[in-house]
């Protein structure tokens, strides 16, 4: 049978130490038992024989008429109970366990002879009863079980049950000063995954923990470094690129044959699309401000942009509480879906909004051939186009992408899915 492990690395670590500390206390005290084993069992069978060779003594020099007097000063001031053997007494013997006991017998009968008895019980009276002879008389000799046992102490116990606690707590903070670096680590890690700017992590601890921090201090200021340097240049490229573009688009103006005035006049429209996408994806309003608005106006504002297609476009929006949103990159990755859906998605285009377990979903729905499921990741990725598809539409594949960086900074998550009836559903949820 399997036994499910915890899912934390802290709760593996410290249930692990536990297991270590639990065996190497039974370790130890197995060690302990099987070392005083032979001194204490020698201790018992010695106390043994001297009270039974010390009572034989008493008995034998005591005068008959004064045996009675012996024996009840005995049992009054010392505890031991002696009387003679009788043919009808009712005997239960000595247990097995603990072994220590039965070593004990075998070392006292080897003093005193082996017809030597022992019993647990003589009629009915517990205790550690042993036989001695006194020429052809047997006597029984009954030793309290306090004098042979050995109770573990209370003050024992207590500074055991201390050490045992201690041992648990140091387990417990060893185990969470070798999680928490790496939990520091995991969360920045999925901040800096999420397109954000972690703080630095402390470089402080082992040296190994040093090390990992440094590295990723390091990792995170290079790829905050290089999305300003990629910044840079694209913004430098939209300068430069404008501004000839500028003049094309005014000589195409002036050719006065319609069809070549016409396609040079949507050529430079596409490559000003491709250079707005690029600025768009390079810049991403990562440092824009969260505020909180109704997501319904941010949509109807968007879809109202889109004159000459809105009046395609079905709105279906769920009156919900407003959301704490980046609303230009919210409007930048709608408009994205909506000009995905305007190309490709057959004329019919739905937009929806409405709250799902707890969050809110905004999602495009067209009409279009779709996304083969094999490919709805891949798209995802910047520079993807599918070429088969779609071959009579040119762009630079990052539609998508940045729809997908606008999800992920507002903590939220973009699907592509399959529309029953044939289609595409594009859906962006995000936390409510």
């Amino acid at each position: 049978m399997n036994v499910p492990l915890p899912n934390s690395l802290l709760s593996r670590a410290f249930l692990l130490i536990i297991i270590l500390i639990v065996l190497s206390l039974a370790a130890s005290v197995t060690i302990f038992r099987h070392a005083e084993q032979e001194p204490r069992t020698r201790q018992m069978a010695q106390l043994v024989v001297s009270v039974v060779n010390l009572t034989r003594a008493a008995v034998m020099s005591a005068a008959p008429e004064w045996r009675a007097a012996l024996l009840a000063e005995l049992a009054e001031s010392e505890g031991l109970r002696v009387q003679i053997a009788e043919i009808d007494e009712v005997l239960d013997p000595l247990p097995d366990h603990p072994p220590e006991l039965r070593m004990m017998v075998e070392k006292v009968r080897h003093s005193l002879g082996d017809n030597t008895r022992f019993a647990a019980q003589l009629n009915g009276v517990e205790a550690l009863w042993v036989s001695f002879f006194i020429g052809g008389e047997e006597f029984w000799v009954a030793l309290p079980s306090e004098r042979i046992e050995h109770p573990v102490s209370q003050v024992l116990l207590m500074w055991g049950s201390v050490v045992l606690l201690l041992a648990l707590l140091g387990a417990y903070f060893i185990a969470r000063q070798v999680v928490h670096p790496l939990k520091r680590l995991a969360l920045s890690a999925q901040q800096l995954g999420l397109g954000g700017i972690p703080q630095p992590l402390p470089e402080r601890g082992a040296q190994e923990v040093i090390a990992v921090s440094a590295a990723f201090n390091q990792m995170s200021a290079d790829l905050a470094a290089n999305e300003r340097e990629r910044a840079l240049v694209l913004a430098g490229i939209s300068h430069d690129l404008r501004t000839p573009l500028a003049r094309v688009r005014l000589a195409a103006e002036l050719i006065s044959e319609a069809s070549l005035r016409e396609g040079l006049s949507a050529d430079v429209e596409q490559m000003d699309a491709v250079i707005r996408q690029f600025l768009d994806y390079a810049r991403l309003d990562e440092n824009e401000t969260a505020v909180t608005i109704e997501a319904g106006v941010l949509v109807r504002e968007v879809v109202n942009s889109f004159s000459a297609a809105s009046r395609s476009i079905n709105l279906e929006l769920q009156d919900m509480p407003a959301l704490v949103v980046r609303p230009l990159l919210l409007k930048r990755a709608l408009a994205n879906l909506l000009d995905n859906a305007i190309k490709y998605g057959g004329g019919e285009i739905t937009v929806r909004l409405y709250s799902e377990a707890g969050k809110a979903v905004l999602a495009v729905l067209d009409r279009g051939t779709g996304i083969p499921a094999e490919q709805r990741e891949s798209v995802k990725r910047p520079f993807i186009r599918l070429e088969a598809a779609r071959s009579d539409v040119t762009g630079a594949g990052l539609g998508l992408a940045i729809v997908e960086r606008a999800a992920r900074l507002h903590h939220g998550e973009f699907s592509l899915d399959e529309r029953a009836g044939g289609g595409l559903v594009a859906k962006l949820v995000l936390p409510q």
